[in-house]
């Protein structure tokens, strides 16, 4: 058998990307709305670039605005938050992920961390893209076109410095080519993405809005959901009230705020069955809402990952439907933050996460057991509720405003061996009902008639059909009573 003829070759074999792997991998697992929002979320990291140096102050995000404007022909979306610095553009900004060593925003508050929210976006949408930026420094144009997405040789984009378009220190990203899919989701009379998309802006960047961002969407401003929690007032403060619970901590490079409390009244019994068989009052406010680095990441759940149903904790029911609380969490450095790439999610295994969930089941039983023991009071509970006063559940860790009685905590997790810093966290005595010596004369009555004939009584009584039925079983029994005084 003849030796074939040795064969020369190259010493190398390739092992570069190809562009298609990219553009399919990035965009695989994130919905259309939420590579919208890594958008809103680079609006906000150029607000944090250029207010960096300036005074702290409440209204951070004041004055600052972004602009979304969709159809079946294109995206863009328009901002004054200050732009790209051509640093960053040059370096890292159009890259295909962040280089490791690079941390050019290490003095902001960022939650991008592997510099793909921009380009992800881009590549979910359609297949060119100009990007126009002003800075205090310069104006400049960057152009992805499709040439350019099917070329594996060619890795670097066209940028040019141009005179200012804008007429303000921001960003215009304008997306065209757009996918037939995406065309369909921006155009279709039949697509939910204009509510969706409005719904939810208003929910994740609810903790910017009240700190002064505006957003449009479609050319309608996107009204933010109201936040707050319900306390009895600084007189109380120290004693028998309803405050919320308090915590915080500095651990790992990482700020923690914590409140839990009421942000409504209690519900009735017929507001439960009500809420159980789907209609009455809704729990779309109750739940735990997580924030990092300003960006809501889960809003209002009330699932295990926020500690319900577990740990001797009860599951979610709509007897709880007046909790609500937040945690927030601040970092310099992103990684350290519990939130999973897509952003939108929260990293159930991060150390920092699981050492603060115990002081939100801490906080959860408080208020759990305030509404058990006060569920067959609810006249009594209302009244008390309504001497309460709606605030911002932040303003309780503003001590140059309030005097929180702080209890420190532990000092160091003796798992971890981290130190905490400044750890702390406030207890409320919430009030309790009225105990059997001083109420034995009061008894329950509870009893179960047909739906038709409650509607009959309450239509008699009160010439309207609708009434909850624990307002028709006391204005029947008030009624008689009164007879029965007569006699």
């Amino acid at each position: 058998m003849a030796i074939p003829k040795k064969k020369s070759f190259p010493n190398t074999v390739s092992a570069s990307p190809t562009k298609s792997f990219f553009v399919e991998m990035l965009t695989r697992d994130i919905e259309l709305k939420d590579s919208i929002l890594d958008l809103l979320d680079n609006c906000v990291d150029g607000i944090q670039r250029l207010t960096k140096d300036q005074d702290p102050s409440d209204l951070p995000y004041n004055e600052f605005w972004a602009k979304i404007t969709f159809s079946g022909d294109s995206f863009s979306i328009e901002d004054n938050c200050g732009g790209i610095p051509i640093e960053a553009a040059q370096q890292y900004a159009f890259k295909m992920g962040r280089p490791k060593d690079l941390n050019t925003d290490g003095d902001i508050y960022t939650i991008g961390t592997y510099g793909i929210g921009m380009k992800r976006a881009i590549f979910k949408m359609g297949q060119s893209c100009q990007i126009f930026s002003q800075t205090q420094d310069v104006a400049f144009k960057v152009s992805i076109g499709r040439e350019w997405l099917l070329s594996d040789e060619e890795w670097n984009l066209p940028i040019e410095e141009v005179e200012s378009e804008l007429g303000f220190l921001g960003t215009t990203v304008l997306i065209e080519n757009l996918y037939p899919s995406i065309v369909d989701e921006f155009s279709s009379i039949n697509s939910n993405l204009y509510e969706d998309l409005v719904s939810e802006i208003s929910k994740h960047y609810i903790f910017i809005f009240h700190k002064g961002f505006k957003i449009w969407v479609n050319g309608q401003l996107v009204e933010p959901k109201p936040w707050q929690l319900r306390w009895d007032g600084a007189n109380n403060i120290s004693g028998e009230s309803i405050c919320p619970y308090l915590y915080s901590v500095i651990r790992d490079e990482v700020e923690v705020r914590l409140a839990i409390g009421f942000y409504t009244d209690m519900p009735k019994q017929s507001d439960v069955e009500k809420s159980i068989e789907g209609k009455g009052r809704r729990g779309d406010d109750a739940g735990w809402t997580v924030v990092c680095n300003d960006r809501v990441i889960i809003y209002c759940d009330k699932t295990r990952l926020t500690g319900w149903g577990e740990a001797n904790i009860p599951s979610y029911h709509p007897q709880y439907i007046g909790i609500s609380g937040i945690v927030e969490f601040r970092s310099y450095n992103s990684r350290k933050l519990p939130i999973t790439t897509t952003k939108r999610g929260i990293d159930a295994s991060s150390d920092i996460y699981l050492y603060v969930k115990n002081f939100m089941r801490e906080g959860l039983k408080i208020f759990i057991s305030y509404t058990n023991k006060w569920k067959f009071k609810p006249r009594e509970e209302r009244q008390r509720f309504s001497r309460t006063q709606p605030v911002d559940p932040l303003i309780f860790f503003n001590d140059q405003e309030l005097k929180i009685p702080w209890k420190k905590t532990r000092s160091k997790d003796s798992k971890s061996k981290t130190i905490n810093v400044n750890e702390r966290k406030y207890v409320p005595s919430l009030p309790l009902p009225p105990s059997k010596s001083e109420d034995e004369n009061e008894k329950i009555i509870r009893f179960t008639k047909p739906a038709l004939e409650i509607r009959e009584v309450a239509e008699y009584l009160f010439e309207e059909s609708d009434k909850d039925t624990s307002e028709v079983g006391e204005e029947c029994f008030e009624r008689i009573l009164k007879q029965a005084r007569k006699r």
